[in-house]
């Protein structure tokens, strides 16, 4: 009689990654793995990762490429190269909106991974610093990843968002096809749980004092970034300092522009896009995903609060019902 029941549940395992964490819920069947079997290979897809392309461990080989001179060529691994050819594609379509070279900006504005300076550097140091950026200078010849100039590779505008792909690759190859990961805020939905319900995840408004779900959308096969600029930002003369700098001025972006959630099938290029179309702003942006026919929920600030758009393909997957009150 036991055999008459429902053979499914609904299972949960996380832990720190990426100097965050990940989550992992998917639905067991009979035929599923032991949760012990599915944590251990979902930890060593990140552990690679994070060997590969970290900027916080000096043994990674990314900051083994970034240490190394102008001019040289160093053998990568296939993941490594799919993300340069990812962001490359990427900073050509957005005329260099996205850089995957920001990294000696970033340490100069105090947002790389070794701390904060939290000060504002002169005009003479964002130029020099500029220098030292670009996609030009970036090459792949075979397996190997070349640079022509002393620049510096940050991966953080994408890396999660593919550890998600990976993650639900792999789960799939398992057998799980009904899964809800997550790693360091990107997510990647499939099937539905047991109930049959989708699901659902919040996307939430842009404060930074508390936290308020402002709409609520049902995923399926589906990755979800949101980049914003309410929670990583520093104060200096009355004036807010975004983490998120434009690669086209070396600056932090100042527009009114204070999220973007982006839907894609490919969660690294949710991630990727969620970051283009912050640096881009509201008007610039929404054109580029109204022609790239992009999934995307633009949030501005206006006066004391904040008004959303969605682009048409946003409003296609997600109807207005799904507001939450």
């Amino acid at each position: 009689m036991a055999g008459c029941g429902s053979s499914e549940s609904l299972e949960h395992f996380a832990g720190p990654t990426m100097g965050s964490t990940y989550s992992v819920k998917y639905v067991r069947s009979r035929a599923t793995p032991e949760q012990a079997y599915l944590q251990e290979g979902i930890e060593s897809i990140l552990a690679e990762i994070d060997v590969q392309m970290s900027t916080y461990r000096d043994d990674s080989l990314l900051e083994g490429f970034n240490r190394a001179p102008a001019g040289s060529c160093q053998p990568m691994p296939e993941a490594v190269l799919e993300l340069v050819r990812v962001g490359e594609t990427l900073n050509r379509s957005s005329e260099g909106a996205l850089d995957l070279t920001l990294d000696p900006l970033l340490k100069l504005w105090g947002f790389g991974p070794r701390g904060r300076n939290e000060q504002v550097p002169d005009a003479q140091a964002i130029a020099e610093a500029r220098e030292r950026t670009g996609h030009q200078f970036l090459s792949i010849e075979g397996e190997q990843l070349c640079k022509s100039a002393d620049i510096q590779l940050d991966f953080n505008s994408l890396a999660a968002g593919y550890a998600v792909d990976r993650m639900a690759d792999w789960l799939e190859k398992q057998g799980v096809n009904r899964y809800l990961v997550e790693a360091t805020g990107e997510l990647k939905a499939r099937g539905r749980k047991p109930d049959s319900s989708a699901w659902r995840i919040a996307v939430e408004a842009p404060r930074d004092d508390q936290r308020v779900a402002q709409r609520i959308l049902a995923l399926d096969g589906l990755g979800v970034s949101t980049s914003g600029d309410y929670r990583n930002y520093f104060e200096q003369d009355g004036q807010r300092y975004s983490h998120t700098l434009d690669p086209r001025s070396g600056r932090p972006i100042s527009h009114t522009l204070a999220a973007v959630t982006v839907v894609h099938p490919q969660t690294v290029q949710a991630d990727a896009l969620s970051t283009l179309l912050m640096v881009l702003g509201p008007e610039q942006g929404m054109a580029y995903a109204e022609r790239e026919g992009l999934a995307a929920l633009f949030v501005q600030r206006r006066g004391e609060g904040f008004v959303s758009q969605a682009s048409p393909a946003f409003d296609a997957l997600f109807p207005a019902q799904e507001e939450t009150p």
